[in-house]
């Protein structure tokens, strides 16, 4: 008996195959085009060619026509061709050299620590370390009595140490986004230090009544950490132009808080508040203000008068998805990554709205707005869908 052999029809599995092929592809074409129409891919796109615009130097009325965006690539090839960005590229290599020699880098997670050499170069002015797994500051760092600049970001540094004080020519210390969760109270004794940013390490809470000594400070970011209230020593900051204290556990803001009467910008999204004090319509020089809208219930009528010339932004906070996952450590990292962005994004928009030295008034569909009511000194806000009205303020 012979045997039997089974044949297939292959071209009616290829048929469907293809058929299938077919419509997954017209299907991404479909998502794809979608993604391309839509308002968020555009910002997006508008976001990263102002970035690679201000990288090259080309200045903002170059590609702004009446206020919108022009996105031409030939903007950036044309101005790169242009004798003056040559000029600036053209700077000599000895001057860059001759300034290298004060300036020490170290990057990458193959680093620990700091080299055992770094202790004979005492003559340096500026640190910047980055993106680390360095979780120690050495205490010979005391010796750098000639160091300005301490850049210290995305590392694992746990603590600063008591030698710190010692730096009496130090004006900017920037240690975000590590593991801190104090600051020893010999950080008062760099009264030269002008930019103090703490912000991104989660579990800060107070900071030591020491720093009421920075006298000269005029920038302070301790976003992202977990202040309750305001400190009191940065209230006694006389200098203090830009206060950064978002993402937090605020809840209200000190009466006194117009005592800082050289405050440009107040950045307080990403809080509990619900009120904001009068005393805020008393500083003179407040040009910025941003809140985050889910909590607020009143704020001071002339906060929104155009008379003050005072930007006021309220932001929706969007609710973050929660991701249930054994290690911590990826929670905590993921919330890290976010603050950053919301961070560098935020920035990049103070920075555009300050050029355009302009207030817009906006809806859109994807957020809540608020309609204002006068109320004896204060508005107060009542939440509907997609409106917003009567406000010297930019609602997104």
């Amino acid at each position: 008996m012979g045997h039997q052999v089974i044949i297939f029809d292959f071209s009616l599995i290829r048929g469907l195959w293809e058929t299938r092929v077919k419509k997954n592809k017209e299907r991404q074409r479909k998502e794809k085009e979608r993604l391309e129409k839509s308002s968020l891919e555009k910002i997006k796109q508008e976001w990263n060619f102002i970035l690679e615009c201000r990288k090259k130097g080309i200045p903002q009325s170059k590609y702004l026509k009446n206020g919108f965006v022009d996105t031409d690539k030939k903007i950036l090839n044309d101005y790169g061709k242009t004798p003056q960005l040559q000029k600036k590229r053209a700077l000599p290599d000895e001057a860059n050299k001759e300034k290298d020699k004060f300036i020490f880098h170290l990057s990458g997670e193959q680093w620990t620590e700091f080299p055992d050499s770094l202790k004979e170069q005492i003559y340096l002015k500026e640190w910047h370390v980055c993106n680390t797994l360095i979780q120690t500051i050495p205490a010979y760092i005391a010796l750098f009595q000639d160091l300005r600049v301490l850049e210290l970001s995305k590392n694992q540094i746990n603590h600063l140490p008591v030698e710190i004080g010692c730096l009496k020519s130090l004006r900017v210390l920037n240690v975000s986004f590590n593991n801190l969760k104090s600051v020893p109270p010999e950080l008062g004794d760099c009264e030269n230090l002008e930019k103090l940013d703490l912000s991104g390490n989660m579990e800060i809470t107070e900071l030591p009544f020491e720093l009421s000594n920075l006298k000269q400070v005029t920038i302070v970011d301790i976003s992202a950490n977990k202040f309750h209230s305001i400190p009191i020593c940065v209230l006694r900051m006389s200098s203090l132009q830009w206060l950064d204290i978002s993402s937090n556990n605020l809840k209200d803001l000190p009466e006194d808080i117009d005592r800082l009467d050289q405050l440009q910008t107040l950045l307080l999204q990403k809080n509990k508040l619900t009120y904001l004090p009068r005393a805020l319509v008393n500083m003179p020089k407040l040009s910025l203000l941003v809140v985050s809208g889910d909590d607020l219930v009143e704020i001071p009528t002339a906060v929104c008068e155009s008379t003050t010339g005072l930007k006021f932004i309220s932001l929706k906070d969007s609710p973050v998805e929660t991701i249930v996952c054994e290690d911590t450590e990826e929670i905590v990292e993921s919330e890290r990554e976010r603050e950053q962005f919301e961070k560098e994004f935020m920035k990049a928009y103070i920075e555009d709205l300050k050029e355009r030295g302009m207030c817009y008034l906006q809806s859109t569909s994807c957020y809540l707005g608020y309609k204002c009511r006068n109320t004896i000194g204060t508005l107060t806000f009542k939440r509907i869908s997609n409106i917003s009205l009567n406000c010297n303020c930019l609602l997104h």
